[in-house]
């Protein structure tokens, strides 16, 4: 080896996406996005002082891709042209990453025409013919062509694993010369190489280990026993010869760089500091400066700093770099005269804009009595302007405070002045509170949603989380003023000066998230879903929550004795079948009972060290024909229905409107869906017997009846239109049952059992469900279950590609998009640990389909009352939303006008936005109670 030269080329692209995912959206001192610019970063200083104390680099180079469009385009024009674009946030970072990798005087190559992946090739080439050694920092399998033992290898940094030979044949079945030719065969659907349509790695391998080239399989096709592959190598010869071209790395092109020119001899401290101190980077910064980090360390010959010298430590993803702020709640004001409240008024009004949060005497903004509103309209500006509140006991007079009659008159013309933004956090609550008084707030911006719209998935999205997460403050605990249990006070007996600085914070904070929060909206280009689709839902679910739902509580009664007998049978059912009674709601008794009396195997222990009694457990062991588990399955839904419905919906009846008021939330199921508590509607069983028992509950005023409107099978429909399917487009089009259809293509006829399973297996495969947990559902071997998947995606390929790319792009970005923009964010997408990575995966699989499925909902949710009230149908009122479905109340005898109405802003809710492929089918029926309108 010539004087023992190592040269290590850095394939950039693999660590600026890696950087990207490693952390969530940052912003440097300008208000740039910056989250990959901070983890390529560390990523790269990182991976050079570990270089060199270790096996040790005299030569580096980054290496970029300059362009989308190389010489293979010119060669295959549909290649890579199904390929995401990268993340819109991510865009703006390349730049700054150029800058970074110069500012550790590490020479950063691109070249116009070519791909990192043959630059890559080219140095490799001239290095080998020169005498060097090289490492290749990636694990792309394209570049694992290059790997020759003793000559290059490659350097996995994600699993601190170094690539030979032996690893390439391990996970190929053929060495680094060959694996070309099985790329060839197999193609890649990310970068569109086409590949044998049918083939994939597996047999791919087994042809060129059999045959030695693609050409001599090509050669063979006539001679192969199996008449699909055969015909499949003879009908896209010309494509396996296509995609040999397009997989072969360019080795001879002239070098941008000399590669003398490549020497790596320490980090020059001046550089890379200013870069740092630019971008704002403190800690990193820090480290570099000494206030932290080390730099005591051997100097270079050059005075620069020394790759040791320069470690830092691996940083955990955190979910910001939050921003310190100085509250100074000395500064808030506490508003008692007229004059004060008038001038607050007239800043606000001139600003445009002011945060806005109302303080109540509980939680239940139905029932609520307002105790006082803060307003703020800049950071530390902020008052509290109190109108209900009282004396600490019966023996204390109410504090000096304006009249709620009067502040409220004034703050009307505030709230509903088109120019002025109203911002609160939860906003909904405080539009209840405002249109109990009289006063049709608008326009308005909510913290809270913009904060699940940019980061679903990654924390949680309260205002005491959000000031910890954003600004490291922490917030006054409400349990501070009013304390807990039974010496709880309510917020109107707090005196106003500790009143003050905790609502008055409440603003500012809110006010400082928008400041934030709003500017993210646009560069990471979640604007769009945050303005069309969950924003307009404020005020419309506001709304719905006011008018709630009247239930019947004379037969919720009847259904409660009627669920309390059925519970006293099934339990001594149990006894009988375990053999003695015990307590059936003691998970340790009943696994005592199941595996120990009765002499049942386990499957699963859970953690502690027992064997699982859950509802899977339960439902294996149903399945196995165990009467004991069957009726625990029983006894369990129905307990839990009658306390969390039958019982509990009886407590919910307001007693001033003699309804359920549902309270929904734009931030709680990460998918985008509307969730609700309190009661929750959501997990109401659909199609059981039990849970229209329940919905028969839900009835319609006198000289009403309740409508449902419900999508028909919309996420098979979204399914059909997102992974481009055209036999479920057709289908749909048509009219035609879909489940029958599936059965005759997967068991060749559609009769009722087959109907029944390919049903489960359409739902079941859109949530990316495993062959055992499709084996569960059926009741069949798990190698039944993977014949079945595997037919299935054979049978409708574009699912088994959209399920691949969509999980591609997900490990790519760490979120998914519905196609209206929602985001949703999976940090564990690419975790260690099995059982979480595959979670999360099962879970990116469905949340595009059931995250547009969500959207389109809100859209229409957002348009109805307009579109009711244009039609002369004020009187039909949107009282809930549950998954898929909308209930209206309607005056008798305008049931089809109201149906016409809803049917059509349901089944165009996509457009103009999107133009869907497939038609969105809208059931609607009516009755006196909900469960008739089914």
């Amino acid at each position: 080896m010539a004087d023992g030269n190592h040269l290590y080329l850095v394939d950039g692209s693999s660590y600026i996406f890696r950087a990207y995912h490693r952390l969530p959206p940052l912003t440097n001192r300008h208000g740039q996005p910056a989250g990959a610019v901070y983890g390529y970063t560390t990523m790269l200083w990182k991976l050079a002082d570990s270089l060199n104390k270790a096996d040790g680099p005299t030569h580096m180079a980054v290496i970029l891709d300059a362009s989308e469009h190389t010489f293979r385009n010119e060669m295959y024009d549909k290649y890579k042209a199904h390929r995401p674009p990268p993340p819109e946030d991510l865009v703006p970072q390349f730049p700054l990453i150029r800058v970074a990798t110069r500012a550790f005087s590490i020479p950063c190559i691109e070249e116009a025409g070519l791909e990192a992946d043959d630059i890559i090739a080219c140095y490799v080439h001239e290095a080998k013919r020169a005498g060097w050694k090289v490492t290749i920092v990636s694990s792309d399998k394209d570049l694992m062509q290059l790997v020759e033992d003793g000559k290059v290898d490659m350097l996995d940094t994600m699993n601190d694993r170094r690539i030979d030979s032996a690893y390439v044949r391990e996970k190929f079945g053929v060495g680094p010369t060959e694996l070309g030719d099985v790329l060839a065969l197999m193609g890649d659907k990310v970068d569109n190489i086409p590949g044998v349509a049918g083939i994939g790695p597996k047999t791919a391998s087994q042809l060129i280990a059999e045959y030695g080239s693609l050409e001599a399989v090509l050669a063979n096709a006539e001679n192969i026993t199996k008449p699909k592959l055969r015909q499949s190598l003879i009908d896209y010869a010309d494509d396996a010869r296509l995609s040999r071209k397009l997989v072969e790395l360019v080795c001879d092109a002239a070098l941008p760089q000399p590669i003398e020119e490549l020497a790596l001899t320490g980090i020059p401290k001046e550089p890379l500091q200013e870069f740092l101190e630019e971008q704002g980077f403190k800690a990193l910064l820090n480290r570099l400066t000494g206030d932290g980090g080390p730099t005591s360390g051997r100097s270079s010959s050059g005075g620069g700093l020394d790759l040791a010298a320069a470690s830092i430590a691996s940083t955990p993803a955190r979910p910001a770099e939050p921003e310190a702020i100085s509250v100074d709640r000395s500064k808030y004001e506490t508003v008692t005269d007229e004059e004060s409240l008038d001038r607050w008024i007239a800043e606000a009004t001139a600003l445009g804009r002011v945060a806005v949060d109302t303080e109540t005497d509980c939680i239940d903004c139905i029932i609520a009595r307002l105790a006082g509103i803060s307003l703020a309209t800049e950071p530390n500006r902020a008052c509290y302007i109190p109108v209900g509140h009282s004396g600490a006991d019966l023996y204390s007079d109410a504090p000096n405070q304006l009249p709620m009659a009067l502040v409220l008159e004034k703050l009307k013309v505030l709230m509903e002045d088109s120019a002025v933004l109203k911002i609160g956090h939860n906003f909904k609550y405080d539009w209840v509170m405002f249109d109990k008084a009289g006063i049709d707030t608008d326009p308005v911006d909510d913290t809270m949603v913009m904060s699940f719209d940019l980061d679903a998935g990654l924390h949680g999205h309260g205002l005491d989380e959000l000031a910890k997460l954003h600004f490291e403050h922490e917030c006054i605990p409400f349990k501070q003023l009013c304390g807990t249990g039974k010496s709880q006070i309510t917020f109107d007996k707090v005196p106003l000066k500790e009143a003050t600085e905790y609502a008055a914070e409440d603003a500012d904070i809110t006010l400082r998230l928008w400041q934030r929060l709003k500017p993210r909206l646009a560069a990471d280009n979640v604007a769009r879903v945050y303005d069309r689709v969950d924003r307009p839902l404020v005020p419309v679910i506001s709304r719905m929550e006011r008018r709630g739902v009247k239930v019947d509580r004379d037969y919720l009664a009847k259904l409660s004795r009627e669920f309390s007998e059925e519970i006293v049978k099934l339990e001594e059912r149990i006894y009988e079948s375990a053999c003695g009674p015990f307590t059936i709601g003691s998970p340790q008794q009943l696994g005592e009972v199941l595996y120990g009396r009765l002499g049942l195997k386990g499957d699963r222990k859970g953690k502690s060290g027992q064997y699982s009694t859950d509802v899977n457990e339960l439902e294996r062991l149903a399945g196995e024909g165990i009467e004991c588990a069957r009726l625990v399955l029983d006894w369990r839904q129905l307990s839990k229905l009658k306390s969390t419905y039958t019982d509990a919906l009886q407590a919910q009846i307001n007693p001033e409107t003699g309804r359920v008021h549902t309270s929904f939330s734009l931030a709680g199921a990460q998918t985008g869906r509307l969730a609700s508590n309190d009661p929750n509607l959501q997990n109401i069983p659909i199609r059981t017997e039990i849970g229209r028992k329940i919905r028969d509950a839900f009835v319609a005023e006198p000289g009403n009846v309740l409508m449902s409107a419900d999508y028909s099978q919309i996420e098979l429909r979204l399914a059909a239109h997102m992974a481009d399917v055209p036999q479920l487009k057709t289908a749909f089009r048509d009219g035609a049952d879909i489940h029958n259809m599936t059965a005759e293509e997967l068991f060749g006829s559609a009769d009722r059992d087959n109907r029944n399973k390919a049903k489960t297996v359409n739902f079941a495969i859109l949530y990316g469900i495993s062959s055992w947990g499709l084996a569960e559902r059926l009741g069949i071997s798990k190698e039944e279950g993977k014949f079945i998947i595997d037919r299935y995606f054979e049978r409708f390929p574009g699912i088994r590609t959209y399920i691949e790319q969509t999980l591609q792009f997900a490990r790519e970005n760490g979120f998914t998009r519905t196609l209206f923009g929602r985001k949703t964010h999976f940090p564990n997408i690419r975790a260690g640990n099995p059982s979480h990575r595959g979670g999360a995966e099962r879970a990116a699989v469905n949340a595009p389909i059931q995250g547009t499925s969500a959207d389109l909902i809100k859209r229409a949710m957002a348009r109805m009352d307009r579109a009711l009230d244009d039609a002369g149908l004020e009187g039909v009122k949107m009282l809930l939303q549950v998954h898929d479905e909308l209930v209206f109340e309607v005056p008798e005898g305008r049931e089809e006008e109201a149906a016409a109405v809803v049917r059509e802003v349901m089944s165009s809710a996509a457009e103009p936005a999107l133009k869907l492929d497939v038609p969105l089918d809208v059931e609607v029926g009516w009755g006196e109670h909900w469960g008739a309108a089914h």
